[in-house]
């Protein structure tokens, strides 16, 4: 009795073609549905913990992101400031916004603070913004569960 070779005549040969179309699929799916939110934040900032802190109801759409360093200086847009000097910054945040039909109060500034930062400067930083404008603001800490 005479046995066949596999992959001979008669083999069966699986069509991949659905499953990579199934996989570009699902690799787009999460192209879209990734959380970016992520993206303004620095590995530098070092947040404090809180058992209060809660995480903000809904979305905040164009927030203007300040990260407070502990060493008195503001992170915007991936450049060091002086604290004294975000003022021309937030400026220009305002006149971009109003050319394009929005109010500087409508846009939420959300003031990332290292936890060793002084509390002075962060009041500082809300003053200016405040100044300049500036109504909503969104304080972040870390929630802390242990304490």
């Amino acid at each position: 009795m005479a046995r066949r070779k596999s992959g001979g005549p008669g083999a069966t040969e699986i069509d991949m073609t659905p499953m990579i179309d199934m996989t570009f699929q699902l690799i787009t799916f999460f192209m879209f549905v990734m959380n970016f939110s992520e993206a303004e934040q620095d590995d530098r900032i070092q947040l404090p913990s809180s058992q209060l802190a809660k995480p903000t109801e809904g979305v905040i759409e164009k927030p203007i992101t300040l990260q407070l360093t502990n060493g008195g200086a503001v992170i915007y847009a991936g450049e060091l400031v002086p604290v004294r000097d975000i003022g021309g910054y937030l400026e220009r945040e305002k006149s971009v916004m109003l050319d394009s039909g929005r109010e500087p109060n409508s846009a939420t500034v959300i003031v990332r603070a290292d936890g060793r930062a002084k509390a002075g400067e962060v009041q500082d930083i809300i003053r200016i913004c405040q100044e300049k404008g500036f109504e909503r603001f969104a304080l972040r800490a870390q929630y802390d569960e242990k304490r």
